[in-house]
């Protein structure tokens, strides 16, 4: 296999450690970047570096770039803090924002392992989320929406996290399946989105 130079092999990679790149598409994307030119590749550097300024919010983990500790959303006087909807991915969190049919607020608890089962840093989260939630609304929140993927990991990981967090909620629902089953939310529309919203159980 031929050798490349060794800054173009650091960035392959790099890239073939992102979601959905593999090793061909990474050595792609490399040679597409090389033939964008030095100002373009300078730009890039710039905007990636900027990342590094990104912030994680202290009560829903979503990220933002505010003085305080808290997002836009979890920092919005108009939204209904005693309901939160719980989201794998931020992905998630954008589209079914993008509804603008929710007006609560939201909690990420991170990728889905492939076993079901929560990782150690999940829990955190979930006892973090209950900290919140006792701190902030007497110890039980109106209603706590899980928003996963109409999949059996996702059917699993719902049934999980409805024995978890029944204490912290009145009421703990699903949305409804306008969604179809195998779908994903981060791929859904925004009618399908606002329609499982609203039939949600």
């Amino acid at each position: 296999m031929m050798k490349l130079p060794d800054p173009v092999q650091k960035v392959v990679d790099n890239l073939a450690e992102l979601p959905s790149i593999g090793p061909r598409q990474a050595v792609r994307l490399a040679f597409y970047l090389i033939n964008e030119g030095p100002e373009d590749l300078k730009a890039l550097s710039e905007s990636v570096a900027g990342l590094a300024k990104i912030k994680v919010c202290t009560r829903c983990y979503f990220i933002h770039q505010n003085e305080g500790g808290l997002c836009d959303i979890c920092a919005n006087p108009a939204r209904n803090t005693r309901i939160i909807m719980v989201v794998e991915k931020e992905t998630d969190l954008l589209s079914l924002e993008n509804t603008k049919k929710y007006t609560g607020r939201y909690f990420i608890i991170g990728q889905v392992p492939k076993t079901g089962f929560l990782e150690p840093w999940q829990k955190i989260r979930i006892a973090s989320l209950a900290k919140s939630v006792k701190e902030e609304l007497g110890g039980q929140a109106d209603e706590i929406i899980l928003a996963f993927n109409p999949t059996t990991l996702g059917d699993f990981q719902s049934s999980l996290l409805m024995k978890e967090l029944a204490s912290l909620a009145k009421r703990v629902s699903r949305l409804g399946r306008g969604l179809p089953t195998g779908g994903e939310i981060e791929f859904s529309d925004d009618e399908t989105l606002g329609a499982s919203l609203e039939r949600r159980s």
